[in-house]
Order: structure tokens, then C-alpha cells, then sequence
């Protein structure tokens, strides 16, 4: 973004390693961007989102950006994520054609409650059944977006359990290198994290920030800033997955992912289309439509029909 936009190094105020469980130091590293002159203020923690929104009644004329949760106010105070359940389906396809024992774990930062985590562990789950309708999917929750510890150990149960490929939705790579510890295999997240675990890791599902801080800061520059909430998607290079381990993935994983990857692209699937079939034995979803933003965003409360909480 920086680069895009020829902004210099002083334009920049980065404040890091502030605690998202923590609302007064979250506060104190946003006041002192605004006392920098920051004018646009990006919060990337799901914990941030009070806080920016109480700030954004004190300080109208300052722009602010969360990045997860929920909540925005229609003028300086928005809401910005992606459809990352666009890469959690393809990296599915990855984990069920490489399962072996079809059981496969899935370490979760949140419970059912949260629409953000469910609905990933759906669309991988669907992509998993998409090539693999025997496999199941085995999910274990931290209750924590960052916890090295729990995430170790969550990897290390679901592995017990006799689940040979561990994805996951935390912090950090401690899953990956868990699965590479016992000879199985992996789904990242976030950043590659081959670069963590290079014998286990097939793939992982990221982000790429620069699409969306450069379409913000550019609004807010040109002051054409609406205060829209963004949620953009792989059309959007905001979301994809990382380059095929194609060392260790199974043989057709490159040719079954480019096939759904063209298809969400061109816009003739959606993932979340049609009746879903839940865990529970209840449906969603109705024939020939697909869930709408809102529903995925803040209303997937249930589970595709081959997961398992442990």
C-alpha cells in the first residue's frame, strides 16, 4: 500500500503486540497514532472492535477500520474482511485428497458462536467432501485467537484422535509443526506457513491486506471515503491460497483445486449454495439460491454435516 500510494516511511505509524484482550492499552496505542496526525486508523484484532467504535464517536474526523468483527458506523468507522471461506473450500480439497486414515483435525480459535471460524470450518469441511464424502472432520477449540500453548496441544489431541492432516484457524504455526513432528500433514493459515513446516504443509489459506489498505487509504486520500463496510473476495487478490507443496500433496490436488478456484471466479459456484446439510440433521439454506453476506458474516451458527466438536 505504502508503495503504491508513494507515502514515505513518516506516514506510517505502526503500533504492534498490543494485547486485543486488553481496552486500555488497545486505547493508549490509538491515541498516540491520532497524536501522531494519523488519519486513518486500522484496527487488525477482532478484540479492537469496541474500542474503535467508541473512538470513532470521539474523533469524527478521523477515519476507523476494523478488520473482523461486526460492527461500523456507516461514516468513519467501518468494518473490512474477506471471503476466506473461498480458500478454506479449495485448501479442503487439498486435505481430502490427501487424508488417508479420512479423519481429519481442525484447531479452531472459537466455538460454534462465532460466524467467522463456523463458517470457515464449513467451507472446508464442503471442500473436503467434495473429493472425500468418507472423511470427517474433528475440531478442537481454544477459546483464544492467539495461545501457543493451547493451539500446541489442540494439535496434539486431534493427532491422538488419528487425524493425519491438521487444519487450523489460529495464530500460529504451532499446528503445522505439530503434524510435521508426527509424520502427518497440514492446512495453514494466514501467511504460508511451508516456511514453518515444509514436510507437512500442503497448502494454507491467506490473505493478501495490500487490496484492501490501498483501496481505504485511497478513498481517504482523495476524500472520496463513503465509510462502506469491504468484504472482498479472491476476484479481489484479497484472498487465495498458497502455492501447492506439490512434494507431498496427493496426486490431482492441483487439477481439482484449479477447477473450483475457476468456478468461484467466474462466479457459477458460491460454496454456500443450495440446501446445506448441518451435523445436526437440519438444513440450511434453500435450492437454487446462496447465504447472503449478512448470514455469512454473522450467521453461521451450525455445522457442515461430517464435522465433530472433541
Amino acid at each position: 500500500m505504502q508503495k503504491a500510494l508513494n507515502l514515505s516511511d513518516s506516514q506510517i505509524i505502526r503500533k504492534n503486540n498490543v494485547n486485543d484482550t486488553d481496552p486500555t492499552a488497545t486505547e493508549t496505542a490509538i491515541l498516540e497514532a491520532i497524536e501522531e496526525g494519523a488519519n486513518i486508523v486500522f484496527g487488525t484484532s477482532w478484540g479492537y472492535m469496541d474500542t474503535l467504535e467508541a473512538l470513532a464517536e470521539e474523533y469524527p474526523e478521523v477515519i476507523f477500520s476494523h478488520g473482523s468483527g461486526y460492527k461500523s458506523n456507516g461514516s468513519n468507522f467501518n468494518n473490512y474482511f474477506g471471503r476466506i471461506y473461498q480458500a478454506r473450500y479449495l485448501s479442503g480439497i487439498a486435505a481430502g485428497l490427501k487424508t488417508e486414515k479420512n479423519l481429519i483435525g481442525y484447531v479452531a480459535a472459537m466455538g460454534q458462536e462465532n460466524s467467522e471460524v463456523t463458517g470457515g470450518i464449513d467451507a472446508f469441511a464442503m471442500g473436503v467432501y467434495s473429493v472425500n464424502p468418507d472423511a470427517k472432520v474433528y475440531v478442537k477449540v481454544t477459546n483464544s485467537w492467539y495461545s501457543p500453548e493451547e493451539e500446541t496441544n489442540a494439535a496434539k489431541a486431534l493427532l491422538a484422535e488419528g487425524c493425519d492432516v491438521i487444519a487450523q484457524h489460529c495464530d500460529t504455526p504451532n499446528p503445522q509443526l505439530e503434524a510435521e513432528k508426527a509424520g502427518a500433514f497440514g492446512i495453514g493459515y494466514n501467511s504460508d506457513m511451508s516456511k514453518d513446516a515444509p514436510k507437512a504443509t500442503i497448502t494454507s489459506a491467506v490473505w493478501n491486506w495490500t487490496a484492501y489498505y490501498t483501496w481505504a487509504v485511497e478513498n481517504a486520500i482523495n476524500g472520496t471515503w463513503t465509510g462502506e463496510n469491504y468484504f472482498g473476495g479472491m476476484k479481489d487478490g484479497l484472498i487465495a491460497i498458497s502455492p501447492l507443496n506439490e512434494s507431498i500433496a496427493a496426486e490431482g490436488t492441483k487439477e481439482a483445486i484449479a477447477k473450483a478456484e475457476k468456478e468461484i471466479l467466474d462466479g457459477s459456484f458460491n460454496i454456500f449454495d443450495g440446501v446445506i446439510e448441518t451435523n445436526d440433521g437440519k438444513t440450511v439454506g434453500e435450492e437454487g439460491k446462496t447465504l447472503d453476506d449478512g448470514t455469512i458474516t454473522g450467521g453461521i451458527n451450525w455445522y457442515f454435516k461430517t464435522v465433530t466438536v472433541k
